[in-house]
């Protein structure tokens, strides 16, 4: 399996890959026979992509757009709490703009190939892309930027493990043992203590998590990962606005703040949607654990730019889980 996003989020590839899937952290490739982690990673040099993006040839040009791609997934985490905390706008509006933009720009990508633009996406996909950016965006009013970003690549992680498991996968020993110190690592986050992250939100971007690993998940079959986000962002934007007329219409405030807006369109715009058609196109021409391990970059590249930007600190906490949880799920994808 592999993930974009993310977050975003986040996700694993698969060598063996037949069918792409749609998806914060970028495009998911995913096989019909086994998963990425129970895959050897020589067996098949690339995955195989079907996203209809145009492929990446040159090294230098492919280590740049990954780079660049990383980069644009994390910053959709420094941009909503960036929003959230030194702006006034609110979540539910962030997330309404966010996919709003995030479809006007991919139906533009879309159009502009002469594709489709519902081709592929489904109201259920939808659904679960709405629950993730609104579950990602409250979770931002009071998680810092590493803690959101970490709490969020392990739930996707493990949610689409787990989906494995639950079809009769088996992990190595050395597999185990990742997935187990992930696992710890998560916990050992959320313990209580003077610099545990509030247990509500953290639950709330584990949620976002969870139904980011679904919407990959649902996305296998998926035959042009661009045209059914592009889809699914045209479905979710909807449902985004309405939550944010339902809490209005129950007295919650709800402030269109004008740098938050702006903030709100770069990241569904440009850090979403232009990041996901970046990454559709890159990946063909990485190598399949390539392609996994590098996604382990984002919330390491989300904590920096909090520190760099809100002035967030990076506990010994936050340390010392985030070497547990992105080396447990490196070990699951390197292992034989």
């Amino acid at each position: 399996m592999v993930r974009k996003a993310v977050g975003e989020g986040q996700g694993v590839i698969c060598p063996a890959a037949r069918e792409v899937r749609d998806g914060p952290l970028g495009g998911t490739l995913a096989s019909r026979r086994a998963p990425a982690h129970l895959v050897h990673p020589d067996r098949h040099r690339r995955p195989v992509t079907t996203s209809a993006a145009p492929a990446v040839r040159s090294r230098l040009a492919v280590a740049a757009l990954t780079a660049l791609t990383m980069g644009a997934f994390a910053a959709n985490s420094v941009l909503c709490r960036l929003a959230l905390r030194e702006t006034g706008i609110d979540a539910a509006t962030f997330t309404a703009v966010r996919l709003t933009a995030g479809a006007l720009m991919l139906w533009v990508v879309v159009r502009a190939r002469g594709r489709a633009s519902r081709s592929g996406g489904g109201w259920a996909s939808a659904a679960a892309l709405f629950a993730y950016a609104a579950a990602f965006s409250f979770a931002y009013l009071t998680l810092t930027t590493g803690t959101g970003a970490l709490l969020l690549f392990g739930a996707v992680q493990l949610t689409m493990i787990g989906y494995g498991l639950a079809r009769g996968e088996r992990l190595s020993a050395v597999q185990t043992a990742g997935l187990v110190l992930a696992l710890a690592g998560l916990v050992y986050l959320v313990l209580p203590g003077l610099t545990a992250p509030p247990l509500g939100p953290a639950a709330l971007m584990a949620a976002s998590g969870v139904a980011w690993g679904v919407y990959s998940l649902r996305g296998r079959s998926t035959a042009d990962a661009t045209a059914a986000t592009a889809s699914n962002f045209l479905r979710a934007a909807p449902m985004a606005v309405a939550l944010g007329a339902a809490l209005a219409l129950s007295g919650a405030a709800v402030r269109p703040d004008g740098r938050g807006l702006a903030y709100a369109v770069l990241s569904g715009a440009v850090t979403s949607g232009l990041g996901y058609v970046v990454w559709y196109a890159v990946l063909p021409a990485l190598r399949a654990t390539s392609a996994a391990t590098v996604q382990l970059s984002v919330p390491v590249l989300a904590a920096l730019g909090g520190v760099a930007l809100l002035g967030e600190p990076v506990t010994l906490r936050l340390a010392l889980a985030a070497v547990a949880v992105l080396g447990g799920i490196a070990l699951v994808l390197r292992g034989r």
